[in-house]
């Protein structure tokens, strides 16, 4: 049997096929961030709530204030990494993980944009579009993946489903999501950078 030649136009495109099969999924997941992005703008949190957010943000102010912009490029993509990384692979328990992180980031995101907006104005949001596009893109795509895969309980054949869909959600991770983090964190840590 002839081995198949190892082609990287062929995986981009077998990539973005799969992008585009799971582009219902997608669009659940970009809903939902955006309806709670709108909800965390308006709707304010309780005290508490609120004082933990800003604990937060304030540590990672704190970690990073001393950083190279090499160090902050890496600390920015290895943070996303992560959490693309989880709302694959997490997914395939129901599709909760990718639902839940969109709901939670979308809210949290729509918060600090009402801090921002407040302090700084509005046009201080279109700081958020250089990187904004390229990270939010990624997570996107990867929370997408991850609710596709939490379908697997529904499905008659499951092993098939799996394997399937775990292998094309790996080459996308790779080969798409990877990328675009990278390109995501380098503007953002070099934005960041050179505002200290």
């Amino acid at each position: 049997m002839k081995q198949k030649k190892f082609s990287l136009v062929e995986i981009y495109s077998d990539s973005w096929k799969y992008i585009k099969s799971c582009k219902n999924q997608i669009y659940w997941i970009v809903s939902l961030f955006f309806a709670f992005a709108i909800i965390g703008f308006f709707l304010p949190l309780p005290e508490r709530a609120m004082n933990l957010i800003l604990e937060y943000i304030q540590q990672i102010i704190e970690k990073t204030k001393d950083m190279s912009a090499l160090q902050l490029i890496s600390f920015i993509f290895l943070n996303n990494l992560q959490a693309s990384f989880i709302g694959i692979t997490f997914g395939i328990f129901l599709g909760i993980t990718p639902v839940f992180l969109a709901i939670v980031n979308g809210y949290v995101l729509g918060f600090v944009a009402s801090l921002t907006v407040n302090q700084e104005g509005v046009l201080s949001l279109l700081n958020l579009l250089p990187h904004g596009i390229f990270e939010l893109s990624a997570v996107f795509i990867s929370l997408g993946l991850g609710l596709n895969l939490g379908s697997l309980i529904f499905q008659k054949n499951k092993k098939k489903f799996f394997k399937k869909n775990i292998l094309e959600s790996a080459k996308v991770f790779l080969f798409i999501v990877i990328p675009l983090l990278i390109l995501a964190a380098i503007i953002e840590g070099s934005l960041i950078f050179l505002i200290k």
